[in-house]
């Protein structure tokens, strides 16, 4: 192997370890140290952004295969093709709404692609009910992360990279 293309194998290994997290709900992206409650501020449960969302519609960050999709619909979390584990929070004691104001439209272990619809939201009824409604999204598995580069801004769900991360 020449030096040219030791350099240019290197390149593709480091574009190919690198992860686009796509935003799971339209919105405005912050830092998750806005966030009012610690275990997101704090990144107890891991790393990420959280959305003010401005959508109605959360679709999967990732292709991958959904784990859980909790009872009250406010979360759920997701495995990428690349071992990237995601966890997406809507909303804060949102679990207090008892799934009223959600409706789930994908179901555990469905394999998704980026923009797939997972949760419906009706996101005035929600804002009137619950502390927040700012949503995390947040990698679980930050054992396995080189590094991330988190996006700020306006995204639109299904679209837009909000975290960039290498494995």
């Amino acid at each position: 192997m020449n030096f040219l293309s030791k350099i240019f194998k290197r390149k593709k290994n480091k574009v190919k370890n690198t992860i686009e997290i796509i935003a799971p709900i339209s919105g405005n992206v912050i830092d998750l140290n806005e966030v009012p409650d610690d275990v997101f501020a704090k990144k107890i449960v891991g790393d990420g952004v959280a959305i003010n969302p401005t959508g109605n519609l959360i679709v999967s960050p990732v292709n991958g295969i959904i784990g859980k999709i909790f009872d009250s619909m406010h979360a759920f979390s997701i495995e990428s093709d690349e071992g990237i584990e995601l966890f997406v929070h809507f909303g804060i004691d949102t679990i207090e709404l008892k799934g009223e104001g959600f409706s789930k439209l994908a179901k555990e272990k469905q394999k998704v692609k980026i923009g797939d619809p997972i949760i419906k939201l009706y996101l005035n009824l929600i804002r009137r009910k619950a502390k927040s409604i700012l949503t995390p999204v947040i990698i679980s598995n930050m054992d396995k992360i080189k590094k991330i580069k988190k996006f700020s801004g306006l995204v639109n769900a299904g679209q837009t990279v909000i975290i960039k991360v290498i494995k």
